[in-house]
């Protein structure tokens, strides 16, 4: 089917609906909106090489994911994934994932240099990013999903981390629980960083009751939490920053017999208990809101970019919330 044919039956030029097909803003929005639905109906699909060579773009943005990081199939960044691609391909956009090895700068150097993506979205942002600050000393469109203490003359989206934290040491010191523990993973993020930071600033001048860095896993959260509780003076209360961590305590609470009752310990988590968890036990959750409205956000803020939209511009901080079990 050719733009011949879809310009005839609306009765509009040849020029005005590829204009259209490909993105540019000259064209009436009522006009697009008819050209669209035309093509649509049409069964419609641009020659994805001859729009590149005409426009000068990729119509791909790629995701950069450190190898390192927890797998993709995490429950919540995959619908998150989902949600991005599905608005992405909305627009005709395809989403590249890409592998990002320790150390490894060719591969945003072979990026920037081929042009294969038309933006970039980084995840898991440390404090000092090597991967933000390479990117900011070029003029290439990026996102970031988080964000780090570099200047931040960029586009990024991130939830306020530390205020989530907050809300839990808040909950648990208005139950009169102060013996409070943190238990979090050792990913190097801001993103746990500052939850744990958090943790420690609602506490104010109250010590901590303990603090746990390990790998995010239920095996670890399970160990961390046993321990604990053979302590002769065991925690009344364990804020967790991940699924994983929160499933491992809560077994071991519920093995001791800690999870119910008079001598029930407090278990907060960030996101709650994983998707698969093995258990049926509702927890105190630290929300965020669904991760697929945090795909559809990050793909209106990558279309923004693409528009010209100043980085600066693109800034947006979500706030979490406390989920209390029903």
């Amino acid at each position: 089917m050719s733009l011949k044919a879809i310009a005839a039956a609306l009765g509009l030029s040849v020029t005005t609906v590829s204009r259209a097909l490909n993105g540019y803003e000259d064209v009436a929005q009522e006009t697009r909106k008819r050209i669209e639905e035309e093509a649509q109906r049409r069964g419609y699909r641009p020659n994805a090489a001859a729009r590149r060579l005409k426009t000068g773009r990729a119509n791909a943005v790629g995701l950069v994911y450190p190898v390192s990081a927890p797998p993709l199939s995490d429950g919540h960044f995959s619908e998150m994934l989902l949600a991005l691609d599905q608005r992405l391909a909305h627009h005709e956009i395809d989403l590249l994932l890409l592998a990002d090895k320790p150390h490894s700068q060719p591969l945003l150097t072979r990026l920037l240099r081929s042009r294969a993506v038309d933006a970039i979205i980084v995840t898991h942002i440390t404090p000092q990013d090597r991967r933000l600050a390479y990117l900011l000393q070029t003029d290439f469109r990026f996102l970031a999903l988080g964000r780090s203490d570099l200047p931040q003359d960029y586009a990024w989206f991130d939830v306020d981390h530390a205020a989530g934290s907050q809300l839990a040491v808040a909950y648990c010191l208005s139950q009169g629980r102060e013996k409070i523990a943190w238990l979090g993973s050792n990913e190097n993020s801001t993103r746990i960083r500052d939850r744990r930071q958090g943790y420690l600033d609602a506490l104010g001048t109250l010590a901590p009751y303990a603090q746990a860095a390990m790998p995010a896993s239920r095996r670890a959260g399970y160990q961390q939490t046993c321990a604990w509780l053979a302590e002769e003076n065991p925690p009344d209360a364990i804020i967790t920053d991940c699924g994983p961590l929160a499933e491992g305590a809560m077994v071991a609470l519920q093995q001791a017999g800690r999870a119910t009752g008079n001598h029930a310990i407090s278990l907060i988590g960030w996101d709650g208990l994983p998707r698969d968890a093995i258990l049926d036990h509702p927890i105190i959750t630290i929300r965020q809101a669904a991760q697929h409205q945090v795909g559809e956000q990050l793909a209106e803020m990558v279309l923004q970019l693409l528009k010209g939209t100043s980085p600066q511009q693109l800034q947006t901080l979500w706030q979490p919330w406390l989920q209390l079990p029903p």
